[in-house]
């Protein structure tokens, strides 16, 4: 008898990841439960009780139900946050509060699961300072960084170790003129510095002699590595200036990508390095809920079907 588990994916409405994983497991008759946290109450409802034998009880869409009992794997990808605009802000606070601890709870809780990734082990992974220093214990080379909040601080950083750039530690979306934008990552000198640094946190970082970039993306046990080239800073500013080549990691990286994410309990991540004239990777950073599906559209390289192979818990 086959196995009749299902596989959730928690998404947003509009994920056309999400959908290509969807319909590859489809085809393999693979049983697939779609929802997005954002849809509760709404249209999304969960009963779930603890006993003796883990978590039991159904989570439910009008159209799909699943029993949290038998979850074969969950994919969790970016869904929408909790919101509750019906009700005023103390009693919305705390109606976000019980659905975050409440099914959030639930579904990072279910028995005999296989995550992609669990979401708590997704948030861990989302600190820079923790995935940075996650790499240099892996084996992994980092240029440089400060991370500060101090102006005469991040002067003496960019004296010492320039050419220096600024990135964002995180980036939620900034709304210019209606549309959703993000803070680039730019070069930094040492007279851009003023008494602004002190406002908050601050991520500065030797800019690498990069001849071209490198994505790497882990699905369980595949690594994908795909060399960028491009005339840009920041590569994700203009795909239309890209050029792609799938690439072999050297086993030494491989090793490390693998050791990095044990440590956080991944099984996805999407890798950023930096490659120079000497042929050294420079890790950047890691998203463990980072896009990839271009890529195969770009190269070719089966990244779909290893992620459905995982989902699947094909052996």
């Amino acid at each position: 008898m086959s196995d009749q588990r299902p596989v959730l994916v928690v998404t947003s409405l509009y994920d056309p990841t999400a959908d290509v994983v969807i319909n590859e497991l489809h085809d393999r008759d693979i049983p697939v439960m779609r929802f997005d946290s954002g849809d509760f109450p709404a249209s999304l409802s969960v009963e779930a009780e603890i006993t003796q034998n883990g978590i039991q009880g159904r989570i439910s869409t009008p159209t799909r139900s699943a029993d949290l009992a038998h979850v074969r794997a969950l994919y969790y990808r970016r869904p929408t946050g909790f919101a509750f605009p019906h009700l005023d802000d103390q009693d919305a606070r705390f109606a976000i509060t019980q659905a975050r601890y409440g099914l959030g709870g639930v579904i990072a809780a279910l028995p005999d699961c296989l995550y992609v990734n669990h979401p708590h082990r997704i948030g861990d992974a989302e600190f820079k300072p923790a995935g940075l220093a996650a790499a240099v214990q892996a084996g992994l080379q980092i240029p440089p960084t400060l991370i500060t909040s101090q102006p005469e601080a991040a002067r003496t950083f960019i004296e010492r170790h320039g050419p220096v750039i600024y990135k964002p530690l995180h980036n939620p979306a900034y709304h210019v003129d209606d549309v959703s934008c993000t803070v680039e990552i730019a070069e930094a000198a040492a007279g851009d510095i003023d008494d602004r640094v002190s406002g908050t946190a601050h991520l500065f970082q030797q800019r690498v002699p990069k001849t071209a970039d490198v994505r790497v993306t882990a699905i369980g046990p595949h690594i994908f590595s795909v060399r960028i080239d491009s005339d840009l800073l920041d590569w994700r500013t203009d795909y239309s200036h890209l050029t792609y080549t799938p690439v072999s990691a050297p086993a030494q990286i491989e090793i490390a990508l693998h050791d990095y994410l044990n440590h956080f309990g991944l099984l996805f991540g999407a890798f950023d390095f930096a490659l120079d004239a000497e042929g050294q990777w420079w890790f950047l950073e890691c998203n463990p809920s980072g896009q990839w599906y271009w890529l195969q559209n770009e190269t070719g390289l089966p990244m779909c079907a290893a992620l459905a192979d995982l989902l699947e818990r094909k052996s």
